[in-house]
């Protein structure tokens, strides 16, 4: 039986983040009808997060979660077009006609070796396997409520134009939406939503870090390492050689750079010479063009270290990523409807359940943080960490949001962010943020002041920049189902 608007109403008013009568008074009717909607589905929305939770598919992989959620935006009316981009996983899912066109991003990729259960001490399901580290099986599903709430009212006659969900895999290691991005599947947006899972709740206006991605492989000759060493030449010498460039590069770098690298490859026996070698290399800067100088230093240390072990080298790009381009005018509509909605409230139990991930993980027990922060001030060298929606805000628009899914201190990408996001922690950050969201769209679909508003601070901070995705020619690396 479908519950009635008034008991709706009724769920929304005893919920974890219930809304005195005054603020209540505040809202539009459209809001209070997308924040209905995430409640009737709230059920749902729970079921499929855990289910994503529990497949913890990694990148260009994510099969069953992606036909999860690209099938329920079908059962829902959505127009779903599958495989967009020459990605299995990607697609974008789409409902309305005309303008605006407001767009929501969607992630639902984890991480390898991350596995574990709902609970507050390491506890893997599967030793070695993946794990949602990062949250996305909250934010693809917290997204896609969002987008439903808007169908629905656009289905009731109450907003008029377009809204599209984008189902982007492969964030944590290939980077999806710069496939997107390469093939003009954002370019007719006029907004762009999105989330992320976090230990705070509010508006997002700090940006991240610009990224490059390659690998560097070393090739040289194999020999007996006791008979005749003289006739090798060793790709680890030179692997060796252009490691320790990188760490006495480290000196004379900026502080906001990171660099960070993982050996792939380093021989297979002691007794030999080793004529291969690889290694996996990362870049970050707060700025590109600070990345990018970085970047062409560390070729050059390559160069150098293939000369001085005699071998040949090959620098490969994988792909790289853009700083997030900040956009306030639609982070303090945003914060508006935060302060709308109210602090997040959490039981004892959940209390209990985070005071002891914040033991286990060696940080300050103070539980966990409902609490909706002022709007800050954008930072000039914000820390963090990078992604491809950077890429997106190059293109469109986009107002972003973090909520609480997770203890404060909690370490990023760990077992401790698994734990919660199978469980009610993150269940309740991801229902309020698709209320947030779904707020925040009506906003834009119904205010063309704002809209323009928001679209006039992009075109500022843009500027004279020709965005073009930083990706290796040819399709993107799919793994091989063989």
């Amino acid at each position: 039986m479908k519950l009635s608007y008034c008991l709706i109403i009724t769920c929304l008013l005893t919920s974890p983040f219930s809304l005195t009568a005054q603020k209540k008074s505040k809202i539009s009717s459209n809001k209070q009808a997308v924040m209905a909607s995430v409640e009737k589905h709230k059920a749902e929305m729970i079921k499929m997060s855990d289910e994503i939770w529990q497949y913890a598919e990694t990148a260009f992989e994510e099969n069953q979660s992606s036909k999860l959620l690209s099938d329920y935006a079908e059962a829902q009316g959505f127009t779903v077009q599958k495989g967009v981009a020459g990605i299995p996983t990607a697609f974008i899912a789409s409902y309305g006609s005309g303008k605006p066109i407001i767009g929501i991003l969607g992630e639902f990729d984890a991480l390898p070796g991350l596995s574990q259960k709902a609970s507050p001490i390491k506890e893997p399901v599967t030793p070695g396997a993946p794990g949602h580290g990062c949250g996305h099986n909250l934010f693809g599903v917290g997204s896609m409520g969002a987008a439903v709430a808007i169908k629905e009212l656009m289905e009731a006659g109450k907003l008029k134009g377009t809204v599209r969900f984008y189902g982007t895999p492969a964030e944590e290691r290939l980077f999806g939406k710069l496939y997107f991005a390469r093939e003009g599947l954002f370019d007719d947006l006029d907004v762009c939503f999105d989330w992320h899972p976090s230990n705070s709740t509010k508006a997002a206006v700090q940006s991240s870090l610009a990224l490059v991605d390659f690998e560097v492989e070393f090739k040289g000759q194999t020999a007996h390492a006791s008979a005749d060493p003289w006739n090798g030449r060793s790709a680890v010498d030179a692997l060796e050689f252009y490691t320790t460039g990188i760490n006495y590069l480290r000196e004379h770098i900026k502080p906001t750079v990171r660099i960070h690298y993982q050996i792939q490859q380093a021989g297979t026996a002691a007794n030999i010479v080793p004529d291969y070698a690889k290694i996996w290399t990362r870049v970050r800067d707060t700025k590109r063009e600070g990345m990018e100088e970085v970047w062409k230093k560390i070729e050059r240390i390559a160069k150098g270290a293939a000369i001085m072990a005699d071998v040949d080298y090959e620098i490969i790009l994988v792909s790289g990523i853009h700083e997030i381009l900040v956009n306030r005018t639609g982070g303090a509509a945003m914060q508006t409807n935060l302060e709308l909605l109210g602090d997040i409230s959490y039981t004892p139990e959940e209390i209990v359940f985070a005071k002891r991930i914040q033991k286990e993980t060696g940080v300050r027990e103070t539980g966990i943080d409902g609490i909706i922060k002022p709007m800050e001030e954008t930072l000039e060298h914000p820390g963090g960490a990078s992604s491809d929606v950077g890429d997106v805000s190059w293109l469109v628009p986009e107002i972003r949001l973090s909520g609480t899914t997770q203890p404060a201190g909690t370490p990023g990408h760990s077992w401790a962010v698994v734990a919660c996001g199978g469980m009610s922690i993150g269940h309740k950050g991801m229902i309020y943020s698709s209320k947030a969201l779904a707020m925040t769209m009506v906003d834009v679909f119904e205010n063309s002041k704002l809209l323009e508003e928001v679209q006039s601070e992009f075109r500022q901070r843009k500027g004279e920049y020709v965005y073009k995705a930083l990706l290796p020619e040819g399709p993107p690396p799919i793994p091989s189902s063989k």
